[in-house]
């Protein structure tokens, strides 16, 4: 059976890909949180991974370290993970990877933070370019190579999905403003049972930082 190492489910979105992998195909593992500390390198997670971070998926005593290698290892063993056609499957690991290494400003900018459902406010050039983008490859997936298995980008839900999880709450929490399109995708995702669990979870947690929780007032407070 697999171990995930987690993060606080309030806060830690990268933990959440992985996790929710897990979940919707439904594949045994047991889960353990820690405590983070925010972003920076922790030397307290180095027995956990190697980059001394989370998530981290162990079996057997093997360590696999970053969400999207998580996602392929378990691929290996669950290739419905990936769209079956090879041009859609190119096309989800091309925006896997994209948000796994991009959307910094979007990201900095809107911490995940479950606990808010704040009124928003315009956002920066930067910050909206990486909204702009993520409409845009939305769209594409489910205009152009969503099939009829699904609602979700590629139709049945894949490893993209995942990886897009943690925006799909972040433009949620800041009430950033999506076309019919993006808007359908991103209730879709709300609506998963795992991410309604994961929520859950996350509300009833007590760990804080209050730097991220400051925030919501420079979003014009609760909606």
């Amino acid at each position: 059976m697999f171990d995930l190492y987690i993060g606080n489910k309030n806060y830690s979105s990268w933990s959440l890909r992985a996790w929710l992998l897990l979940k919707h195909f439904s594949i045994p593992f047991r889960e353990h949180m820690v405590s983070v500390a925010g972003r920076n390198y922790n030397p307290a997670l180095k027995p956990l991974a190697g980059n001394a971070r989370v998530p981290s998926l162990h079996e057997d005593g093997f360590q696999v370290w970053e969400s999207i290698a998580i996602a392929e290892y378990l691929a290996e063993r669950y290739p419905a993970m990936w769209p079956a056609d090879a041009r859609a499957r190119a096309r989800a690991r091309s925006i896997s990877a994209e948000m796994h290494a991009g959307f910094v400003p979007l990201r900095t900018a809107m911490p995940m933070n479950l606990k808010f459902k704040l009124k928003g406010k315009p956002a920066s050039a930067e910050v909206q370019r990486d909204i702009d983008r993520v409409i845009e490859i939305w769209e594409e997936a489910r205009t152009q190579f969503a099939t009829a298995d699904g609602p979700y980008l590629f139709g049945a839900f894949s490893v993209a999905d995942a990886m897009f999880a943690p925006l799909v709450w972040r433009l949620h929490i800041y009430n950033a403003a999506l076309p019919p399109v993006a808007a359908s995708y991103r209730d879709t995702m709300l609506a998963h049972p795992a991410m309604r669990e994961w929520y859950a979870d996350a509300l009833l947690e007590s760990e804080a930082h209050p730097h991220y929780d400051r925030l919501a007032e420079d979003y014009g407070g609760m909606r």
